[in-house]
């Protein structure tokens, strides 16, 4: 199901507070910004979000529900849900996804187009630099976590 996000609906606007947080550097507005260019797309229990091998083209932030990512199928290798993102890595390297992502349970999703992303960046160079430092932190930290583990 696709449609585009409305404005003023306060779940998903409360969730993309939430991902800032995971987001650390994207202020309301770059959020706002984002969210105007992006889609909501459901996904339901078992489908499969990011094939791995085949490039995305798109990043997702999860509104509501969880997903796994998987080397090969049956390995899972992380758990995501509501706030965090997926497909930032095939975004900042252009390539294929490295892994797989599947819908645990009904999956919502804020899906927003590589294209439409940078042309956001080209408006607003700020967001940009915003952005990816945002997922610099983001990469960095889940890097720690699976050395401490």
């Amino acid at each position: 199901m696709r449609e585009s996000i409305k404005p003023g609906n306060e779940q998903q606007y409360r969730v993309l507070l939430t991902a800032k947080n995971r987001m650390e550097y994207l202020t309301a507005n770059d959020w706002a910004l984002i969210a105007d260019k992006s889609q909501h797309l459901t996904f339901e229990k078992t489908q499969v979000v990011i094939q791995s091998g085949r490039q995305p083209r798109r990043i997702f932030v999860i509104l509501s529900g969880r997903a796994r990512v998987e080397s090969v199928p049956g390995v899972k290798l992380a758990q995501i849900m509501e706030g965090e993102i997926c497909g930032e890595m095939s975004f900042l390297e252009g390539s294929i996804a490295s892994a797989s992502v599947v819908a645990d349970t009904a999956l919502e999703t804020l899906a927003i187009e590589w294209n439409a992303l940078l042309q956001l960046f080209e408006l607003y160079p700020h967001l940009g630099s915003r952005f990816y430092r945002s997922l610099a932190l983001n990469l960095s930290r889940r890097l720690r976590k699976q050395l401490s583990h």
